[in-house]
């Protein structure tokens, strides 16, 4: 048995019940997984459902029959769960027609009642009250069964009797009426409106003459006082003509002088300018650049003096670690030498004079060719034979061979050891 995955928009709601539900699951615009056999579901749709209401021949308060059709708008409730619970379990088995009858029905019978309490003129002239009544009362015995009321009006009233033709043509007349009285009573205010606005106006004529000659009569004055003030004027500007010609004059050979110690002040300033030129020139054509060369010696001379520094700190430094170095290796000689000569000194207690005698035997063509270098480095020698003795090459080579054998007694005269003694001892 493979699971169902139902789904459902928000304009629907889906009720799932059976074993696992003590009561049933109402979705709204979500999915649900279902067992088929074990779990039953339906849906019941959340669509706004528009209700016509018509209810003919309605006898009013007063006894006169209205046709009137009403419009509502009306939704199953989805506020409180309770509310949703409610309106399944009294329309889930129901299709939307169903339910719109039920509806329809409910809504009439509140419309037939709501008419019957009022009359024809409070249905007529003030429906919004009507509305009211009917939607509270509809509202509140719907709402019992899950239902919610969004709105309800009045579309049409109308009767069979001509009734509410007869208010109307009422109305008309009384509003006919009303519009002649007005329109008699506004000719009249008209009429008064004219007069006083014609004595207004005669008034403001009076008044606006009495200003104009005021006004004439003022300008006349100052227009006398201005030709008085002109004629003053006048003689006093003729009067002062001469005076003023005299003091254009002096004033004339005043800027005239101005204008020459002006004139010489520039050509002064031009001088000082010029001078400034060339002080600038030569500023810039043979101090800056002296400035300039000089601090450009001086940046050298800093450099080379920082890099001489730096050369003779390395310098130093290498020859510090030179220095080190052959320290190192001499030490490292030295105590290589002294593990030499400690392990001779060794084997030479050992072997007591042969060691000795091999050490001499072993230094002894090193001593013969010292004494023969030094005869190498002879560009020319003269040889002097006392009788018998030999001469040449003979000679040379007895005077090396004579050196030679005097060196064991050098060796005993210094340190007491007789060479020749131990080879003696040690011979066959």
């Amino acid at each position: 048995m493979l699971p169902v995955f139902l789904t459902c928009g928000p304009n629907e709601v889906l009720v799932v019940s059976g074993v696992g539900y003590s009561k049933p699951a109402m979705v709204t615009g979500g999915c649900l997984v279902a067992l088929p056999c074990i779990h039953t579901w339906k849906r019941l749709s959340l669509n706004v459902m528009t209700i016509k209401v018509d209810t003919p021949g309605v006898y009013t308060a007063q006894g006169v029959s209205l046709n009137v059709t009403g419009v509502a708008q009306v939704k199953i409730s989805t506020q409180h769960p309770d509310m949703l619970a409610l309106a399944c379990e009294h329309f889930l088995e129901k299709d939307q027609q169903e339910i719109a009858a039920l509806i329809t029905a409910t809504l009439e019978g509140h419309q037939r009642g709501i008419m019957g309490t009022m009359t024809v003129e409070d249905i007529y002239r003030n429906r919004k009250l009507f509305n009211a009544r009917v939607f509270t009362v509809a509202s509140r015995d719907l709402y019992t069964m899950g239902l919610h009321v969004l709105s309800y009006t009045i579309r049409d009233l109308s009767d069979s009797l001509g009734y509410l033709e007869a208010l109307g043509m009422a109305e008309t007349s009384r509003v006919k009426r009303d519009a002649r009285i007005g329109q008699a009573s506004a000719a009249r205010d008209a009429k008064i409106e004219k007069c006083l606005a014609g004595e207004e106006l005669l008034a403001a004529q009076y008044i606006n003459l009495a200003l104009l000659a005021k006004a004439e009569r003022r300008f006349e004055i100052q227009k006398a006082a201005f030709d008085q003030e002109v004629k003053a004027k006048k003689a006093e500007a003729d009067l002062a003509h001469d005076l003023q010609t005299c003091k254009i004059k002096q004033r004339i050979k005043q800027e005239t002088m101005e204008t020459k110690v002006v004139e010489r002040r520039a050509w002064i300033l031009l001088a000082e300018q010029e001078t400034l030129r060339q002080h600038k020139h030569l500023q810039v054509k043979i101090r800056q650049p002296a400035e300039a060369e000089k601090y450009r010696m001086e940046r050298m001379a800093a450099a080379q003096r920082t890099r001489t520094m730096i050369e003779a700190e390395a310098q130093a430094e290498a020859k510090l670690l030179t220095a080190d170095a052959q320290a190192a290796a001499i030490k490292a000689k030295a105590q290589a030498e002294a593990r030499n000569m400690y392990y001779k000194a060794e084997a030479w207690k050992e072997f007591d004079n042969a060691a000795i005698l091999s050490m001499y035997l072993h230094t002894l063509p090193k001593m013969v060719h010292g004494v023969s270098r030094s005869l190498c480095n002879t560009s020319r020698v003269k040889m002097v034979s006392s009788g018998d003795s030999p001469v040449g090459a003979n000679k040379l080579t007895q005077e090396v061979i004579n050196i030679t054998n005097s060196v064991p007694e050098l060796i005993k005269n210094v340190t007491g050891i007789d060479l020749l003694k131990i080879t003696c001892a040690k011979g066959p």
